[in-house]
């Protein structure tokens, strides 16, 4: 219900705009065309899943700081913290990584989308980006028409890092031309009523576009068109931060009990963090001032700051939680039992297994084993022998004899 009543209301509003202002239809086809960018890049760096990083996910989850180390990497080279996400999901669905090495991967993703932050305070409004994004998007799609898989996952690479710039550079323009017209900073609203309402809004920001990349980059624009006050934009990061979460709860949705844990994870910790920021937010601005003034980030650089600002407070975040780490997986195993499962109920097979081939393929040998494993019981069991006797060095003629009474099942 809520649904059916969500869209329409979306789709108005973004018609009203439309009609009443040309530099808001700007920004919002920015948004439109960075995110379509968003899904090229997913699907490009897709092509290149099967084998490598899987392999790489299994080596790298044997301690918690490796799979911290590993969702800082892969997040700052995919810049989706998304598609980590559903790759974590995939894996742990399929039962190839522990709850805890699954939670290691979400603290290092959340660490690892700073550096998106970075690239577009440091580089994409410094420069014409749109310059870089016409070559992009022409090389990438004649790649995308290509027949080799691999050819083919560049060419949706190079197309999605173009429509990214694009993306941004329509949003920088609108923000900027929105200044003649409308002063957006009249909104602004001081001290803690306005982190809480602006937190709210990057919150409701990010569950609508279901990309923290995409509020951040709004965030950024606005911020150097002067269109929000510099502490506003920093609520606004807070609640982007909490509204990602809603990508690995979606994801959990149609799989099994691990995954709905390390969703549950993913929102305990993010709202951990955006909690300490917000109780300490004058303090880590003082950081970040003092940070800046070391590398020599200018004080009226809001954008960068707001980057500094970004790294602080998800770091403190992942410094925070990872000593609680193993007390949070036995809260979530507590809270969320695993349900009993009948024989007829697969155990490894789930949507989100079949997310990447790979983990696809496992899934169905794992499965295969556990059909095995059900199939020997049921049979066993059914002429009254137990499935230890039977794999047993005794003698099958003893074990026969001394097996005269029925199995319950």
């Amino acid at each position: 219900m809520i649904r059916k009543i969500f869209l329409p209301t979306i789709l108005f509003v973004l018609a009203y705009g439309f009609w009443i202002s040309p530099d808001f239809k700007e920004i919002a086809s920015g948004v439109a065309i960075f995110l379509f960018g968003m899904l090229f890049l997913e699907e490009g760096f897709k092509a290149f899943t099967g084998g490598l990083l899987e392999k790489l996910l299994q080596k790298t989850t044997d301690k918690l700081w490796k799979s911290v180390s590993f969702g800082v990497v892969s997040t700052t080279l995919m810049q989706s913290s998304s598609l980590v996400s559903v790759i974590t999901i995939s894996f742990l669905s399929a039962g190839l990584i522990s709850l805890a090495a699954g939670i290691g991967i979400i603290f290092g993703a959340n660490l690892g989308t700073t550096t998106g932050a970075w690239l577009i305070a440091g580089f994409g409004l410094k420069v014409k980006i749109s310059a870089y994004a016409m070559p992009m998007l022409v090389f990438g799609i004649i790649l995308v028409f290509q027949k080799s898989k691999h050819l083919n996952g560049i060419g949706y690479i190079l197309a999605g890092l173009g429509f990214l710039f694009l993306g941004i550079h329509h949003m920088k323009e609108g923000f900027e031309a929105f200044r003649t017209t409308i002063d957006l900073k009249a909104f602004s609203v001081g001290g803690y009523p306005g982190l809480f309402l602006f937190t709210l809004l990057g919150m409701a920001a990010t569950v609508i576009m279901q990309s923290s990349h995409a509020t951040l980059v709004i965030i950024i624009t606005a911020l150097a068109a002067q269109q929000i006050t510099y502490e506003n934009g920093l609520a606004l990061a807070i609640g982007a931060n909490v509204g990602t979460t809603i990508t690995a709860i979606i994801g959990s949705m149609s799989s099994n009990v691990q995954d709905k844990r390390l969703a549950g994870a993913h929102l305990i910790f993010n709202l951990v963090t955006a909690l300490i920021a917000i109780v300490f937010i004058y303090q880590i601005m003082d950081a970040v001032d003092g940070f800046s003034s070391v590398v020599g980030i200018g004080a009226d650089d809001y954008t960068l700051k707001l980057a500094v600002f970004h790294t602080i407070f998800n770091s403190i975040g992942i410094l925070a939680m990872i000593p609680f780490t193993n007390q949070l997986v036995t809260f979530l195993t507590r809270v969320m039992p695993e349900k009993a499962i009948t024989v007829a109920m697969p155990k490894y097979l789930s949507e989100a297994a079949e997310a990447i081939p790979d983990v696809a393929i496992e899934s169905v040998r794992k499965e295969m084993i556990h059909l095995y494993d059900n199939a020997f019981a049921i049979i066993a069991h059914g002429i009254s022998l137990h499935r230890h006797d039977i794999l047993s060095d005794k003698d099958s003629s003893e074990i026969i004899n001394s097996s005269n009474k029925p199995i319950p099942s």
